[in-house]
């Protein structure tokens, strides 16, 4: 997959709602019923980080469930794409962009939001064909203003910008020219996972999803 087709997919994937609730699961339990919770929120695109021993297994079980499309946080490595691949991952999102993860990427037809977070990575990015990117950390990178700043001289880049995102500032990113979609995590918080409150979980989900 040319990193072109990597960005038509993955714009196509930030395009299914505002947000895109980023997954931090400790507990295999909680996979299959925060993804229903979260689809039937009304977010579709679901990012599960691999920061726990789980996490594969999380993606696997996730991907089962209707509606859904499930893709791989954290990838840091060609294995981790390979990884996530073979549990079923529909796209893959990494902090940053280095030669061997995008590689990896394109040779296992893995869509990939690459990280960046500076004029320079963006262009790097751009040069190689990837016109859709993650702007992270992007609260302490300068926020809305920052990815507004970069959209001036680079119009053809546009964002999924994630760090720091919460229900209060979303909205300073999604009314931007340049930014998809964000990502988040304050759609699943720990403690309703916790208590199993799906429900609960289901109504942050379906307020993301109404943010544009």
């Amino acid at each position: 997959m040319t990193p072109a087709e990597q960005s038509r997919r993955a714009a196509e994937i930030c395009d299914l709602a505002p947000v895109v609730p980023v997954l931090v699961i400790d507990d295999l339990a909680h996979a299959a019923p925060l993804a229903r919770a979260l689809v039937a929120g009304g977010l579709p695109a679901l990012e599960v980080t691999l920061r726990t021993p789980v996490a594969l297994d999380a993606i696997r079980a996730m991907s089962e469930v209707e509606g859904g499309i499930v893709g791989a946080g954290t990838l840091l490595t060609a294995a981790d794409v390979k990884a996530a691949k073979a549990a079923g991952a529909r796209f893959g999102v990494s902090p940053g962009a280095t030669n061997s993860i995008l590689a990896a990427c394109e040779d296992e037809d893995l869509p990939l939001l690459p990280g960046a977070a500076t004029a320079t990575e963006v262009m790097a990015l751009l040069e190689r064909g990837y016109t859709v990117q993650k702007f992270f950390p992007a609260e302490s990178s300068g926020g809305a203003p920052a990815v507004k700043s970069i959209g001036a001289p680079i119009p053809q880049v546009s964002f999924c910008p994630t760090g720091g995102i919460s229900l209060k500032n979303a909205r300073d990113y999604l009314g931007l020219s340049n930014v998809r979609c964000v990502g988040g995590s304050w759609v699943a918080p720990k403690d309703k996972m916790l208590k199993g409150d799906w429900e609960g979980i289901t109504a942050l989900a379906r307020e993301a999803a109404a943010l544009r």
